[in-house]
Parts: structure tokens; C-alpha cells; sequence
């Protein structure tokens, strides 16, 4: 337990005291590109990413509407080769022929078998003083009813065989139309999964290189202040939206402005991490003018095998100046929130009031994400923007690290915990 709050603070330190992101950075140093004609060869090559994702959110999309087309298909086929549900096809109906006729030829052996033990009966008990005449009729009861038995027993055989391959064949059309489905819609579905994630986690990766190569050499800046706002508890299986507003107290324009942040669960912070997530707005411009505000809308989202927890969310601003500096805020801002459990049906799943103030600490952690997509500019009070509109459906793209704080919150941190592990095994 102490641990993990050790962990957890240390990851809260990483956002609300923006020098830590600040501390790898030479390590980006050479190869970052220098000046705005640079920036704009990387604002080119991830709004292509951009571009590529949004392709491949489409043809996932496609192909999952294909799927369930598909499936819905594959269920009315199947339903109509099922034996039990009535089903009406063909090989159905030959089948049922074919297995009453097994059944008649089974009846018909059976009633032979029993002809002919009765016809040996006879013949055993025949008395002595029997006349040759009885004997001869006996006998041939017997030779009768032996040739009847064989035939029934040839009969039944054929029926059965017959039956069999009526089986197979009804057995073998529904392999044949469950391997048509995999082949014409779950393959292209789980292709097409697998191209989505690759194309989100390319561009991802292109953000942080970006936000790396530009931002490392940045400054704190006391005129970036911010404040950090939203719901005191998220049920499990629920989400919640935060406030992060940052105010241009300086004199200068801030041609973008940006927010890094990272959620998690306090008591959980090394096992239950995937559990959290936090989403960013997505705008249409995020120059910040002197003395103006603009609000960060970050959604929280807490699966639904979460456990009753403490969620933390850190956020830190940062900003570029006319293309040629760039910075973060002196101070980020971190709030905390009570994971409940989940509400049963018709009830809201996150609860109402809010939280904010700063964090301090020292050290890093693992876990963290940042977004390159914040929301709308305008004066101080003002909200708006939309959730960007990535994955399945509504959903949003989790907000990755970038730049210093995939720095500080990745390589970074596993120094931290790997040395707190050297000294705990020590």
C-alpha cells in the first residue's frame, strides 16, 4: 500500500512540477528540427497520420457494419440447416427422410430377429414322434426366416449408410458457411482492427516525437497559470469530464497552446492502470492571445473492473511562442476523485462538484498520456470544443505522452522504480 503511494505520487510530481519533464531533455537535443520551417513538416506529417487514422477508422468501421451483416446472415442460415429449430433447407428435409428411413429399416431388422429366433424355437422343440412332414416345415420356417433376417440386416445397413451422409452433408454446409463468414467479414474486421491500431499508434508516436523535438528546450513561464476542475466521484464503468482552463497572463500571443495529462488509481497504480483513461477536446485553433483564457474539456473514464479507488488526474500546460520558443507552465494543477461502484442501471455514473488546486512532489512514474488536441480559444469563462471523434463509435483517443512528459513519465520513470526496486530487493 505505501508503495503504491509512493508511485502514485511520484507520477503526480511528473505533471505538477513541469522542471522534472524538463530534466531528460538533452537527451532529445540533436535530433530535434530547429525553426518554424521544421514545425511545419511536422504538422504536415501527423495531419497525415491524422488522415491515415481517420481512413482507418472507416474501413474498421465498414467492416464491423459488414461483421454484423454477416453474422446476422450466417444466424438465418444456420437457423435454417437446424434440425431442433425446424429448419426448412434442403439437406434438412433429406436428412429427415433419410434418418426415418434408417429407423424403418431398423424396425424391419428387428422384427426379422425375432421371426427367426421364434422360428428356431420351434424347430428345437419339436416333440420326437413329430412326422417328417413337421419336421421339413420347421426347418424351412427357419431357412425363411434367416433369408428374411439378412435382408432386413442389408437393408437397415444401407439405410443407415445413407443416413450418415445425409448427416455429413447438412454437417458439412454449416462449416462451409461458418468458414464463408470468417473469410468475407471476421478477417477483414480483425485486418482492419489491426491497421486502426497501427495507424493510431504511428501517429502517436509521430506527436511525441514532435512534441519532443520541439519542446525540450522550453522554459517555465509564470504568466501560463491554469486551474483544474471536475466531478468528485466516477462510478466504475463511467466517466466524467474535467476543466482545465489556462490563462495568457503575459504580453506575448502563444501560437499553441497545449496540456499534458494522465489519470490513474491510487491504491492500484502498477496493476489497475489500464482501468483509467482521460480523453482530450479536439480544436480548431489553439493560439492563445494576452490576457485570454481557453479551457481544456479532458473526459475521464474509469472501466467497469475498476475497483473502489482514489483516481488522480495531473495536468500541466504548454505552450510555443511565434514558433521559435516554447515552455510549460511554472505549476500544473492535479485533482483527485472517489471511484465508486457501479450505479445500478438508469442511475448517472459519475457524481456532481468539483476539485482542483496544486501538487507538488518529486520523482516519476510509468503510466501517463498527453494530447496535442486541446480545445477552443476565447475569453476568460468561456468553454466549448468537442470530443475528438476517434475508434469504434463516440469513443475518443486516449491521450498519449508527448515531448518532455514522455520523457520524464517513461524513461524516466522506470529509473525511479527500477532503483526503488534495487533498494527494496538491497
Amino acid at each position: 500500500m505505501k508503495m503504491r503511494r509512493v508511485l502514485a505520487t511520484a507520477v503526480a510530481a511528473a505533471v505538477t512540477t513541469p522542471v522534472v519533464f524538463l530534466a531528460a531533455a538533452p537527451a532529445f537535443a540533436d535530433s530535434r528540427p530547429a525553426g518554424a520551417a521544421a514545425r511545419q513538416d511536422e504538422k504536415q506529417t501527423i495531419g497525415a497520420l491524422r488522415e491515415a487514422v481517420a481512413a482507418a477508422q472507416k474501413a474498421f468501421d465498414e467492416a464491423g457494419a459488414a461483421r454484423e451483416a454477416g453474422e446476422r446472415q450466417l444466424d438465418a442460415d444456420l437457423a435454417k440447416l437446424s434440425i431442433s429449430q425446424g429448419g426448412t433447407h434442403p439437406l434438412v428435409i433429406a436428412y429427415g427422410e433419410a434418418r426415418k428411413a434408417a429407423d424403418a429399416a431398423a424396425a424391419a431388422k428387428k422384427e426379422a430377429d425375432g421371426k427367426l429366433a421364434a422360428a428356431e424355437k420351434a424347430l428345437a422343440e419339436l416333440p420326437a414322434e413329430a412326422t417328417q412332414e413337421q419336421k421339413d416345415a420347421a426347418h424351412k420356417a427357419v431357412d425363411d426366416a434367416r433369408k428374411a433376417a439378412g435382408e432386413a440386416a442389408t437393408a437397415k445397413t444401407a439405410a443407415d449408410a445413407k443416413a450418415s451422409e445425409a448427416g455429413k452433408a447438412l454437417s458439412d454446409e454449416r462449416v462451409r458457411l461458418v468458414q464463408v463468414f470468417w473469410k468475407d467479414y471476421q478477417k477483414p474486421h480483425e485486418d482492419a482492427q489491426k491497421a486502426l491500431d497501427a495507424a493510431k499508434k504511428a501517429l502517436a508516436d509521430a506527436l511525441a516525437e514532435a512534441t519532443a523535438a520541439t519542446c525540450t528546450d522550453g522554459t517555465k513561464n509564470p504568466d501560463l497559470v491554469s486551474s483544474l476542475t471536475g466531478p468528485k466521484k466516477i462510478a466504475a464503468g463511467g466517466s466524467g469530464v474535467f476543466t482545465f482552463r489556462v490563462t495568457n497572463q503575459g504580453t506575448a500571443q502563444l501560437e499553441e497552446v497545449a496540456v499534458d495529462a494522465l489519470v490513474f488509481g491510487m491504491e492500484r497504480i502498477e496493476q489497475d492502470h489500464k482501468n483509467f483513461a482521460v480523453t482530450s477536446s479536439s480544436p480548431a485553433d489553439t493560439s492563445l492571445a494576452p490576457g485570454k483564457s481557453i479551457d481544456f474539456k479532458l473526459k475521464v473514464t474509469v472501466g467497469a473492473a475498476a475497483k473502489a479507488d482514489t483516481g488522480v488526474l495531473p495536468a500541466v500546460a504548454r505552450y510555443v511562442d511565434k514558433g521559435v520558443s516554447c515552455g510549460l507552465a511554472e505549476k500544473g494543477h492535479q485533482v483527485t476523485f472517489t471511484v465508486t461502484k457501479p450505479h445500478k442501471p438508469g442511475k448517472p455514473g459519475s457524481g456532481s462538484g468539483s476539485t482542483g488546486g496544486s501538487t507538488g512532489g518529486n520523482g516519476t512514474s510509468q503510466q501517463g498520456g498527453q494530447s496535442n488536441t486541446p480545445v477552443t480559444n476565447g475569453t476568460s469563462g468561456s468553454t466549448g470544443g468537442t470530443l475528438a471523434k476517434t475508434g469504434a463509435g463516440s469513443s475518443t483517443m486516449p491521450i498519449a505522452l508527448a515531448g518532455a512528459a514522455a520523457v520524464a513519465l517513461g524513461a524516466g520513470a522506470m529509473v525511479v522504480v527500477r532503483r526503488r526496486k534495487a533498494g527494496a530487493d538491497a
